[in-house]
C-alpha cells in the first residue's frame, strides 16, 4: 500500500489552511503600508467623495491581476521567476533583480514607518522604534515554525487595522450616500489618483506576496484551481475593506470642514475624529501596516531568490539577512530618501507589466507549465484588459525615471 501523502494528514491540512489564510492577509497587508495610508489621506483631502471612484477601479484591477497571478502560480506550482525562466531563459533573474531592488528600497520606508507608528502610539523615539520593530520582524523568522507565526501575525494585525479604522470611520460620520454616488458617477475624475493607487497596491513585490505564500500551503495543481481563485478574491476583499474604511474615516473628517496638518495629514485626521485616542489608534494602525509590510516585502523579495527545493531554514536566514541589511541602510540614511522611493516606485511600475506579461503568456500558450490545465477564457480576457492598463502604468513609470536622470 502506498504511503499516505503528507498533505492528507489532519495536522498538515490545518497548516495548509493557516497558510492559505496567511497568504490572503499577506497580500492584503503588503498592499496596506505607510505609503498607502498617506496616499489615501492625501487624495481624499484633494478629491473628497470623488476618490471613491478611484478606489472602486483599483479594486477591480487588483482582482483581475491577482486572480491571474494566483491561478498561474498556484496551478503551475512554480514561483513567478521560475515561470519567467521557463518562458524565456534568464528572464526570471531579471524579474527577481527588479523585485529585489524595489523591495529593498521600499523596506527602508517600511522600517521608517514602524518608528513613526511607535512614536504616535507611545511616544518612542522613531529611530529606536524602528530598530525594535526590525528586531521583532527578525525574531519571527528565527523561530522553529516561522511560517505559522508569520500567518498568524499578518492575520491578527490585519484584523486589528480593519477594526480600529472602522471604529474611526464610524466616529467621523462620513457622508456614505455621497461616497456611494461618486463610486459610480464621480464629480471629479482623476486619472493620476487611479494609476497611483493601482501602482501602490499591486505593483512590485506586492503582486506576488500572496501567490508565493500560497505555494507553501500545498494548495497547488489543476485540481485546486477553483480554491486558488476563490482565495485570491478573498484576499482582495480584505484589502478592499481596509481601503474603503480608511477612505471613509478621512472623508468624514474632511467633509466636516476640518483642516488637516500638512506635516502628517493621516495622523491629523484620526486625532480630529477621536481626539487623543484617535492619535494613538493611528499609531497602532501605522505600526501594524508598516511591520506587516516589512515582513511581506522581506519574505516576498527572498522568495525570488529561492525555489521549492530551498530548505525553510535557509529561506528564513536569508529573510533575516534581508531585514538586517534594510535596517542598517535605514540607520545610515536616518530615513527613506525621497529620490530612492521614487526610483523604487518607477521600477515597481516596470515590474508590473513585465511580470504580468509572463503570467498571460503562460495562461494563453504554455499549458505544459500548467500541467494541461485549460485556463478560463473569461479570466484571460479580464487579464488582458488589466495588462493594457499595466502598460500605461509602466509608461508613467518611465517618466519618473526620466525625472531622476534629469
Amino acid at each position: 500500500m502506498a504511503d499516505t501523502p503528507p498533505s492528507s494528514t489532519p495536522e498538515t491540512r490545518t497548516s495548509g489552511r493557516s497558510a492559505i489564510l496567511g497568504a490572503m492577509f499577506l497580500m492584503a497587508t503588503s498592499a496596506i503600508g505607510p505609503g498607502f495610508i498617506t496616499q489615501t489621506t492625501t487624495f481624499t483631502v484633494t478629491l473628497g467623495a470623488a476618490f471613491a471612484f478611484a478606489i472602486v477601479i483599483s479594486i477591480l484591477v487588483d482582482i483581475a491581476v491577482q486572480m491571474n497571478v494566483w491561478r498561474a502560480v498556484g496551478v503551475s506550482g512554480l514561483r513567478a521567476q521560475e515561470l519567467a525562466n521557463r518562458v524565456v531563459p534568464g528572464l526570471g533573474w531579471v524579474l527577481a533583480a527588479l523585485v529585489l531592488l524595489g523591495g529593498l528600497v521600499f523596506n527602508i520606508g517600511n522600517i521608517a514607518g514602524t518608528g513613526l507608528g511607535l512614536d504616535a502610539m507611545m511616544g518612542v523615539d522613531p529611530i529606536i522604534g524602528a530598530v525594535v520593530s526590525a528586531v521583532i520582524a527578525i525574531a519571527i523568522f528565527l523561530v522553529k515554525r516561522a511560517g505559522m507565526l508569520l500567518d498568524r501575525m499578518v492575520v491578527f494585525l490585519g484584523l486589528l487595522m480593519i477594526g480600529l479604522t472602522t471604529w474611526i470611520a464610524i466616529t467621523s460620520k462620513p457622508p456614505v450616500g455621497t461616497a456611494l454616488r461618486n463610486a459610480v458617477l464621480p464629480d471629479t475624475l482623476d486619472v493620476v489618483a487611479i494609476t497611483t493607487l493601482i501602482g501602490g497596491t499591486v505593483g512590485g513585490y506586492i503582486t506576488y506576496a500572496g501567490a508565493h505564500r500560497l505555494l507553501d500551503s500545498g494548495l497547488t495543481g489543476p485540481e485546486h484551481a477553483r480554491e486558488i481563485g476563490r482565495s485570491s478574491v478573498q484576499g482582495i476583499i480584505v484589502t478592499a475593506i481596509m481601503r474603503v474604511v480608511l477612505f471613509l474615516a478621512v472623508l468624514g473628517v474632511v467633509a466636516g470642514g476640518a483642516t488637516l496638518a500638512k506635516a502628517n495629514p493621516a495622523a491629523s485626521a484620526f486625532e480630529q475624529a477621536a481626539g487623543s485616542f484617535g492619535l494613538h489608534a493611528f499609531g497602532v494602525i501605522l505600526w501594524a501596516a508598516a511591520i506587516t509590510s516589512v515582513v511581506g516585502a522581506s519574505y516576498t523579495s527572498v522568495s525570488f531568490l529561492t525555489s521549492s527545493r530551498t530548505s525553510d531554514r535557509t529561506r528564513n536566514l536569508m529573510t533575516v539577512a534581508f531585514i538586517v541589511v534594510c535596517t542598517v541602510l535605514f540607520l545610515l540614511l536616518k530615513k527613506a530618501p525621497v529620490t530612492l522611493l521614487v526610483f523604487a516606485g518607477a521600477f515597481n511600475g516596470l515590474i508590473l507589466p513585465l511580470g504580468f506579461t509572463i503570467i498571460l503568456i503562460v495562461a494563453i500558450w504554455r499549458r505544459d507549465l500548467l500541467h494541461g490545465y485549460v485556463y478560463p477564457r473569461w479570466l484571460i480576457v479580464v487579464g488582458v484588459l488589466a495588462w493594457l492598463l499595466t502598460l500605461y502604468l509602466g509608461y508613467q513609470s518611465l517618466g519618473g525615471l526620466a525625472k531622476l536622470w534629469g
